[in-house]
């Protein structure tokens, strides 16, 4: 069986950095899950309503990561829920994958105190809003153990590209880059 990634949206949600990286982990043969935080139906920041494959209130086992899309309204609401904050603390302790793009990192991850000591990204100009245990690089896309970290809407294909070449190897995810053209 496939490796599965949880990906909770929130309304609010940034559309590029949850459409591509759903496209792209699937493309590599992932198993998926798109778990709706308020709902079956959630709206993004430009109003594309997207449908969801369970509630987050619903979900339960096992997943071999877990990937937090931004967009400042949808982190926002995200990092408001206990669920979201249990999910991730339960990841990181199981030593699976926790990642986050745009305001994520700063708004959701954080808060739970599993980037400190470690190097993560984040939206240009929010890095100040890192605990001061958090080593801030400046680059699309940071890796660090189980926690990958990326800036922004430009850089969600970059970013799922890590998450494949994490989960499924680095023959993998050349090869779908090389099919996207990227």
């Amino acid at each position: 069986m496939g490796k599965k990634v949880l990906l909770i949206l929130a309304d609010g949600f940034e559309e590029m950095e949850a459409i591509a990286p759903m496209d792209i982990l699937r493309r590599a043969g992932l198993e998926v899950t798109i778990a709706g935080l308020s709902g079956s139906a959630i709206k993004s920041a430009r109003g594309v309503t997207v449908s969801t494959d369970v509630l987050l209130s619903q979900v339960s086992g096992d997943f071999d990561a877990l990937l937090l899309p931004g967009g400042g309204v949808g982190a926002q609401n995200l990092a408001e829920s206990k669920k979201v904050k249990d999910l991730i603390l339960q990841q990181h302790k199981k030593g699976k994958g926790v990642y986050a793009i745009c305001a994520s990192p700063v708004l959701v991850l954080s808060p739970t105190g599993i980037l400190n000591g470690k190097s993560a990204t984040c939206y240009q100009g929010m890095e100040s809003g890192f605990d001061k245990n958090v080593r801030y690089v400046d680059q699309k896309v940071v890796i660090d153990g189980n926690i990958i970290t990326s800036k922004g809407p430009g850089t969600a294909v970059e970013f799922a590209l890590s998450i494949v070449e994490k989960l499924c190897g680095k023959e993998e995810s050349q090869k779908i880059r090389k099919d996207i053209l990227a």
